[in-house]
């Protein structure tokens, strides 16, 4: 493979770079692990956020690997990285389809990490029941699981997809470990918010109003 054919994409490194830079702050900014399991957590969304960036910006792993291993023939320019428009032959109309698709995750999801966060931020140590705690008990979980669903939509990379099963089931154990605590803690006062509300998929007729 000649690897001079990457000069354009490799050439793009400084985006990656800041990028992972902003992401590492905002995983322990946001996130504000405490224990190890989430200190587990926010380090495998920062693995995500590594493996998704150093291809996007740097060096296109995925497709060399597959273009290695399957007879495909994939041009090497950036937009390629949009892998499933590029592998189910949608071209740049379906790329630009599929990003908008996923910014609509990803926006979703960020906005509940920030809004999560605000709200334990401001309420210290009380059962948060308002604003997006009032549609999902975990919003912040919530959030991660739809950014990194919604970049797999768009650009799906082979460390990433395999990232992604683990960092789901993680979250949402974590969150079940949490409520063990929560309800030793609180008593009758959680376990009527755990009744009221959700724990990862939403109520949508409250989701407008948080």
């Amino acid at each position: 493979m000649d690897f001079s054919r990457y000069g354009a994409w490799t050439g793009l490194w400084p985006y990656a770079v800041l990028l992972i830079a902003l992401g590492a702050w905002a995983v322990y900014h946001f996130l504000a692990p405490s224990n190890w399991r989430e200190w587990a957590g926010a380090g495998l969304v920062e693995a995500f956020v590594i493996a998704l960036y150093a291809e996007m910006y740097g060096f296109p792993l995925t497709i060399y690997l597959l273009m290695g291993l399957l007879p495909l023939d994939v041009p090497l320019v950036h937009s390629s990285g949009h892998l499933w428009a590029t592998l189910l032959g949608y071209g740049q109309s379906g790329a630009i389809i599929l990003t908008l698709i996923s910014s609509v995750f990803i926006v979703a999801g960020l906005l509940l990490i920030v809004k999560g966060w605000v709200k334990v931020y401001f309420f210290g140590d009380k059962v948060v029941t308002e604003g997006v705690y009032g549609v999902v008990r975990h919003p912040q979980y919530l959030g991660v699981i739809l950014v990194v669903l919604g970049q797999l939509m768009d650009w799906p990379t082979i460390p990433t997809l395999v990232l992604a099963p683990v960092i789901i089931w993680l979250y949402i154990d974590l969150a079940r470990r949490e409520e063990q605590a929560l309800v030793e803690r609180f008593g009758s006062k959680y376990l009527a918010y755990r009744r009221r509300v959700p724990m990862i998929i939403p109520d949508w007729k409250r989701l407008r109003q948080a």
